[in-house]
């Protein structure tokens, strides 16, 4: 359901004559030029931190070092996100004025020109990254992936396939890390991301409004056995440092659970707006802990530890700047 935009007064002094002069759509080219601070709201820019993760976890799970190539993909994964971010609030707009008239475009801190126009601008930024990083081949994940968001807010995002499109963006998000001629290697941590992404999209559709139980309820044992899965899938690194990989895995899935799951059971007793809201924004946080027992349990323990040391900034940022 699409709801008007909301309106803002324009040129009052020069109206005249016992009609007002017509109002300006919030969002409209009138706006005024958008703050930094304005266009890091629009594209959730803490929420970036739980992007590169994916890029790390597919390469380590095809032996791929994280090298200035793996950077770059990193990168352009980061600028795919936030212009999906830039996308989903002007696709949504109208929703947004009546829904979340504080978000940028409704509460009229940036144009929704300038949004599309950032999506447009951060999604060609993606491609070339991605090129520079590995040529035309990482196209062929890179491409796949850019048109997989854009369907996601222009298309899917209403539709019951939404969350199922969102889930493989994610998916491919993590193929993108993939060593050449190695990606069926990727394939469980892609289905494993996955999975985490379809749960916390499903549960995403009721942040407003409120969900049944069972909702909460299903995103819950779904996190249960994304951690499962995980652990299990965890191959044993070189010998003389597994226990520190078994604890690097442990203590990520522990961070997962009690960032995701915990939020996910008090919406199950209490599936309000705002809890399912909160429930949604940890298991988006949840994201980084994941990414890092995924990395470990591949054995790449050094790429792990830059995604544990980015969890905490990323929830202090959250404080700050919302990531849903």
């Amino acid at each position: 359901m699409r709801r008007a935009d909301g309106e803002t007064e324009a040129g009052a002094g020069a109206a005249a004559g016992p009609h007002p002069a017509p109002a300006a759509p919030a969002g409209t080219a009138t706006s005024p030029r958008p703050r930094l601070r304005d266009l890091a709201e629009l594209v959730r820019a803490p929420a970036a931190l739980t992007v590169p993760g994916d890029v790390l976890a597919g390469a380590a799970a095809t032996g791929r070092s994280a090298d200035l190539s793996t950077a770059c993909l990193a990168a352009s994964s980061v600028c795919l996100y936030w212009a999906g971010m830039a996308l989903n609030d002007w696709a949504d707009r109208d929703l947004d004025a009546v829904e979340r008239p504080e978000r940028p475009i409704p509460s009229g801190r940036v144009a929704a020109p300038v949004a599309l126009g950032t999506a447009v601008a951060l999604t060609a930024a993606a491609l070339g990254l991605a090129t520079a990083a590995e040529g035309s081949r990482a196209l062929t994940v890179t491409a796949p992936l850019a048109a997989t968001v854009w369907a996601y807010d222009l298309w899917a995002k209403p539709r019951t396939a939404g969350p199922a499109v969102m889930a493989a963006a994610r998916g491919l998000d993590v193929l993108l890390g993939a060593r050449a001629g190695r990606t069926r290697s990727a394939l469980p941590a892609a289905a494993t991301v996955a999975g985490h992404t379809l749960a916390v999209t499903a549960l995403s559709r009721a942040e407003v409004t409120g969900a049944q139980p069972w909702l909460p309820r299903t995103a819950l044992a779904g996190t249960a056995a994304v951690a499962a899965a995980t652990a299990l899938s965890a191959r044993p690194a070189r010998q003389g440092t597994r226990r520190r990989h078994r604890l690097a895995v442990a203590g990520g899935l522990l961070a997962y659970g009690a960032t995701a799951g915990r939020a996910q059971a008090h919406a199950v007793t209490d599936p309000s707006a705002g809890p399912v809201r909160k429930a949604v924004g940890a298991g988006i946080l949840g994201l980084i802990p994941l990414q890092a027992a995924l990395t470990a349990g591949a054995g790449a323990l050094r790429s792990a530890l830059p995604l544990a040391a980015a969890f905490p900034l990323a929830r202090a940022l959250s404080r700050r700047v919302s990531p849903t």
